[in-house]
């Protein structure tokens, strides 16, 4: 009898919604926020446009802040699966949960 394989898919970031201003990429993302923050320190920016880019640029820090909590919680998704403590001789013990 085959042994039937299991495919396993992780939950796909719940990053914010499509717009047409939302980032391609959390590293797009991060590029175009630098990118207002070196603009804002120049302090070269008329007051409207100051308080456009802060607006995006709080939009922004938003959308990355969400992309590594997502990331972060994959990560611990994947590590409950596969992460083993090593003891050399002590073959394939799992690890403990409480373990830091």
């Amino acid at each position: 009898m085959a042994a039937s394989r299991r495919a396993f898919t992780l939950p796909m970031p719940a990053t914010a919604p499509e717009t047409p201003d939302a980032p391609a990429s959390f590293e797009a993302a991060l590029a175009e926020l630098e990118n207002i923050v070196s603009t804002m320190e120049g302090g070269q920016l008329p007051l409207a446009e100051s308080l456009a880019a802060y607006k995006r640029g709080a939009e922004l820090l938003q959308y990355c802040q969400t992309a590594l909590k997502d990331a972060q919680q994959q990560v611990q998704i994947l590590e409950r699966g596969v992460l083993k403590v090593f003891a050399a001789g002590s073959g394939d013990t799992p690890a403990r949960n409480d373990e830091p």
